[in-house]
């Protein structure tokens, strides 16, 4: 079964030529960050989440949404982010709460874990405190912990670092060299899960690829190379990175 995996949107429809290339493709998983883009209009970016949207409901091939940092501070949450759109929150805030049961944080296919930024047990350990969490349970509890508390998962929950950089921030946050960080030792996940993560933009997919066999041991892989037109498949338990 063909998986399509189409990193941060942004406003951009350039998802809809990968969906065109590959009509056999039986599942897609979107990374989030539908909104905030730089260079377009906030009613392109609206129209395109609601295009998506309308994908979801209305094709037969399973769709995944993963909610972004980027659609999270449209969520009355206390914060907002570089790139917020004042002039259209209330419309970006009113699609998203009516689509909400459309997305979610976590989503696991086989031994890959897919999050907007990737899962560090030790935000997962401070956050879930005595109610604990397992690696059996860790795709449920991220996504019921979304619907009953979001403002957990906000910048300021754990960590400080500006750029997110720090092993305390949550799945829609952290960066990947603190996400390898957190996933040492005993209490990781690296020896359980492949971690496909977007947030953190890459020029070229097949170099993000390199990097990942070489320095993260083929174990995380980053894929928010949509402005470039990269996106990956995965197919028979491999991912393969693409280009349109």
């Amino acid at each position: 079964m063909k998986t399509l995996i189409l990193g941060d949107t942004h406003g951009r429809s350039n998802w809809k030529d990968v969906l065109a290339a590959h009509p056999d493709a039986a599942r897609v998983v979107f990374m989030g960050d539908y909104l905030d883009s730089f260079n377009i209009s906030g009613v392109e970016q609206l129209y395109n989440f609601n295009e998506i949207i309308r994908f979801k409901e209305e094709t037969d091939k399973e769709v995944i949404m993963l909610l972004g940092n980027h659609d999270h501070h449209y969520l009355d949450v206390g914060e907002t982010y570089s790139g917020y759109k004042a002039a259209h929150k209330w419309d970006f805030n009113d699609a998203l709460k009516k689509n909400m049961h459309h997305l979610q944080i976590a989503y696991l296919l086989d031994d890959v874990l897919f999050t907007h930024a990737g899962v560090s047990p030790i935000w997962m350990d401070d956050t879930f405190g005595y109610t604990g969490w397992t690696r059996e349970t860790l795709v449920a509890d991220l996504n019921e912990l979304y619907k009953a508390k979001p403002t957990l998962f906000n910048f300021s929950h754990l960590g400080w670092d500006p750029s997110g950089d720090s092993v305390e921030q949550g799945p829609m946050w952290i960066r990947p060299r603190s996400l390898m960080k957190s996933n040492k030792g005993d209490n990781g996940l690296k020896k359980h899960f492949r971690q496909v993560v977007g947030h953190t933009q890459v020029k070229n997919i097949f170099d993000s690829f390199v990097a990942s066999e070489k320095a993260m041991g083929s174990r995380y892989y980053l894929v928010d190379a949509m402005e470039e037109g990269g996106y990956v498949i995965y197919e028979d338990g491999e991912l393969k990175p693409m280009q349109l």
